[in-house]
């Protein structure tokens, strides 16, 4: 090989070696800024205006419509309906169309040798044009892949019901959540400005007694005593507010309203305590019959049940039917256009040796599905006693802590008076409130717990809060559908509705 052969083979090399090498430049940080402002956009856009106090059902319909993972269990509904679309064309035959050019750069000629005298029997020749123009239209049907097929698309039909109950599980959380934090934000709403108020005047009180301090007037034990029993009283006022200050911000993140929204809660007057009017055996067997998970192993066992069915069809022979469009420029055919068909059988004989062990296989996995349905029906009613307990325990707690309420807002108004007849210190009173502000706040978030266990046992059975479908996907038609619901459900009606 000459040197500048050499040359060019060893340029080609590092040429290609060089193509085959892959960077990646790192994001611009512009491009991820655009990002955000779009994502910003985007998170909150088309939505309807809240217009006056938010609501318990307003709140839950809002997260239905505009929570972010709901809407994300949306699109993977619409996704396995495409899949379920997708599937279904495998079913059809097979077709395939080829046009194309073919050329050579000399003749294809042959000739023949004689088998008896080895010598050549006849002189080369070519029956084909060097340049030509081809095209095929063929269409095949395997009668076997077609009924794999079916069984694949049955399959792929169960998977988007799978995925149908994974967004009503979705739908149940999201509800459940946002009524627990709408409570708990209707407990902030009510008692941090009490509690701004009292922290207020506690700084106060502090200001004056270490005035008092510095210019040496009393006891000076006593004074420290009485402003640390100020601070403490100051860090007990700061755990309250902290509990309470996130609750709005939950619910604003829960039904997608933009975290530094400033809107009201309309929430009832009193404490209307729920009560249970369903038999619980009827919400046991509602449970072991709706509960999105039970469902979603249901038709895992069909799909199992399909997969040994699919293991059996295997094992059978293929009937194949093919017809097929052919056309070839070529000047030395009579025909230069024709169509062919054919029937024949098709089978795989090593499908003989290894159906049997796929026949295991999908028949185990049957075995496994069932077995798994069933221990999820005993942790379904075991969350439904659990639920149930929650209940009556939520139940006594919180009427526990109403009654604490109400005495301690009986003692604060007796050291309101006696602090008015300078009987008391200021101390005791501030001491009185906060007590009572504790006593508030407990029979609040006991309220919201209540509540919230009210509603979970309706989740437990897997009693849909919203009927199949809607005239429409506004914001107010959503609400009135859970109200509707839950009225019904308050009433001892369980039953769906359509």
């Amino acid at each position: 090989m000459s040197k500048a052969a050499k040359f060019f083979t060893i340029s080609m090399l590092a040429l290609a070696v060089t193509g085959c090498a892959v960077t990646s430049e790192p994001i611009d940080r512009s491009v991820s800024e655009q990002r955000a402002r779009q994502d910003l956009q985007s998170m909150f856009k088309d939505q309807e205006p809240l217009s006056g106090p938010l609501t318990l059902h307003e709140a839950m319909a809002r997260a239905v419509k505009y929570n972010l993972e709901a809407r994300l269990k949306v699109m993977e509904e619409a996704l396995a309906k495409r899949q379920v679309d997708l599937a279904s064309f495998d079913m059809l035959p097979r077709m395939a169309m080829e046009a194309g050019y073919a050329g050579r750069n000399n003749v294809s000629a042959s000739s023949s040798q004689s088998v008896l005298t080895n010598t050549q029997s006849l002189e080369p020749s070519t029956s084909q044009d060097r340049d030509r123009d081809v095209a095929d239209l063929t269409m095949v049907w395997n009668v076997l892949d077609f009924g794999v097929s079916y069984v694949s698309a049955k399959q792929q039909a169960d998977q988007r019901l799978i995925v149908q109950e994974r967004r009503r599980k979705v739908v149940h959380t999201i509800i459940q959540d946002v009524r627990s934090a709408y409570w708990r934000a209707v407990a902030a709403e009510r008692l941090l400005k009490q509690i701004d108020s009292l922290m207020a005047r506690v700084d106060e009180a502090r200001g004056s007694s270490q005035r008092m301090s510095s210019e040496r007037i009393g006891d000076p034990v006593q004074a420290l005593s009485y402003q640390r029993a100020l601070i403490e009283a100051t860090r007990q006022l700061e755990e309250q507010r902290r509990a309470l200050s996130l609750a709005k911000t939950e619910l604003a993140a829960l039904v997608n309203l933009p975290l530094n929204a400033d809107f009201t809660l309309a929430a009832e007057d009193g404490y209307q305590m729920p009560e249970l009017k369903v038999d619980f055996s009827r919400l046991e067997e509602e449970a072991l019959a709706s509960r999105p998970e039970l469902r979603e192993q249901d038709y895992q066992a069909r799909i199992s049940a399909a997969e040994t069915r699919k293991a059996m069809l295997r094992l059978l022979p293929g009937l194949e039917f093919s017809a097929g469009g052919h056309y070839d420029s070529n000047s030395f055919l009579v025909n230069q256009s024709w169509a062919d068909y054919g029937v024949k059988v098709t089978w795989n004989l090593f499908n003989a040796i290894s159906a049997p062990a796929a026949i295991d296989v999908a028949k185990a996995g049957e075995s496994v599905a069932a077995a798994r349905r069933q221990a999820m029906s005993m942790a379904v009613l075991a969350q439904l006693y659990v639920a149930n307990a929650n209940y009556h325990e939520a139940q006594r707690q919180f009427q526990t802590n109403q009654e604490l309420a109400r005495l301690d807002d009986q003692i604060a108004e007796q050291l309101r008076n006696r602090y008015k007849t300078q009987s008391i210190g200021e101390l005791d009173l501030i001491q009185g409130e906060l007590n009572t502000l504790q006593a508030q706040l407990k029979r609040d978030l006991s309220y919201a717990e209540l509540r919230n266990a009210y509603a979970q046992l309706f989740v437990s059975a897997g009693v849909d809060p919203l009927p199949k479908s809607l005239p429409d996907d506004r914001v107010a038609t959503i609400a009135s559908a859970l109200q509707s619901n839950e009225s019904r459900w308050a009433s001892g009606d369980i039953g769906a509705v359509k």
